[in-house]
C-alpha cells in the first residue's frame, strides 16, 4: 500500500486529501477516490 496526496475541486473549492491505495492503481482511480473521500467529508 502506498499513500499519495491529492489535490481535489468540489464545489469549487480546492482540497488536499490522501489517499491509501495499491503501487499498481491507475491516477483516474486514485483521483476517484479522492473525490469520494472529499464528497463523504462533506456531505455530514
Amino acid at each position: 500500500m502506498v499513500q499519495v496526496n491529492v489535490k481535489v475541486e468540489y464545489l469549487g473549492k480546492n482540497y488536499m486529501t490522501n489517499v491509501i491505495t495499491t503501487p499498481q492503481a491507475s491516477d483516474e482511480e486514485i483521483q476517484r477516490q479522492a473525490l469520494e473521500q472529499v464528497m463523504k467529508q462533506w456531505a455530514q
